[in-house]
């Protein structure tokens, strides 16, 4: 659900933001970056959770050694 909130925004953070995205508009662009900030931290998460061992339920080694051929 959108919220309407003024912020202070860095205008070269957001013009680079918006070429790396390929965004149009200053919402567009913020929101997409809010996207893929999360998604970003999300992949960090199950990164350090695969290399601790912690997903080692997923599946057998089997399993494992098809998906690194």
């Amino acid at each position: 659900m959108p919220v309407r909130t003024v912020v202070d925004i860095n205008e070269d953070a957001l013009r680079e933001a918006r070429e790396a995205l390929g965004t149009t508009t200053k919402v567009e662009t913020v929101n997409r970056a809010l996207v893929e900030v999360a998604a970003i931290a999300a992949r960090r998460r199950d990164l350090r959770r695969l290399v601790g061992g912690q997903l080692s339920a997923l599946g057998t080694d089997e399993l494992y050694d098809a998906a690194w051929r």
